[in-house]
């Protein structure tokens, strides 16, 4: 086995003394720094490589903390001046997932660069930590390399915030194929929908 297999089978058990130390004491170190930090190498080399890290020039890595739990309605006293189906405050969820939340952070702060991919590192009580994989689109080793200068396009600018990375297309309910993805052919449930309910009548019949 290579170097990489023994580090995902070492991340892979979580629980185990080793790793839980070394959790703890990194969620110390993140508590201290900013919520959003550069860092100089990935954390997790080997997953970084999985989704598409280079270490080359026009790739950056970046550290973002996010706050765990719902989210809570933000309305003056808790009050809704509307019916009662409406007045729920507290026990509600957020639409997406945390991880998409942390590139949608990210992508707004280095808003030069492009979101590629991104990665859970770490975690405590009140904070969930991802590693975001960014992309210089105006580096020249970006642009001249045939199996990354699809990101420079500029249709992909900001595509964190339209649920086209992969953490955005989890919660979109994407991550399927073959006969369970019936629900969303055409792109999205909603797609799907308006495909089966829409008449289609030939011009000439």
């Amino acid at each position: 086995m290579g170097a990489y297999k023994y580090m995902e089978e070492l991340w892979r058990h979580k629980q185990s003394d080793a790793l839980r130390f070394l959790l703890r004491v990194r969620a110390w170190e993140y508590r201290q720094r900013n919520k959003i930090t550069k860092v100089h190498v990935p954390t997790r080399t080997d997953k970084a490589h999985r989704l598409g890290y280079k270490a080359k020039q026009g790739y950056v890595v970046v550290r973002c903390g996010v706050r765990r739990g719902g989210r809570k309605r933000q309305n003056h006293r808790g009050m809704v001046w509307g019916k009662p189906k409406h007045q729920g405050i507290n026990q509600l969820k957020f639409e997406r997932n945390l991880q998409s939340v942390a590139e949608e952070k990210v992508g707004r702060k280095y808003a030069n660069l492009r979101v590629l991919n991104s990665y859970w590192i770490n975690q405590d009580a009140t904070m969930k930590y991802y590693e975001i994989i960014l992309v210089d689109p105006s580096h020249t080793k970006i642009r001249n390399d045939a199996r990354i200068n699809w990101i420079v396009n500029p249709v992909h600018k900001h595509r964190e915030c339209r649920g086209l990375t992969s953490a955005g297309r989890k919660s979109r309910g994407l991550r399927k194929k073959g006969h369970r993805a019936n629900g969303i052919k055409g792109g999205s449930y909603r797609a799907a929908w308006l495909n089966r309910n829409t008449q289609k009548l030939k011009r000439y019949r």
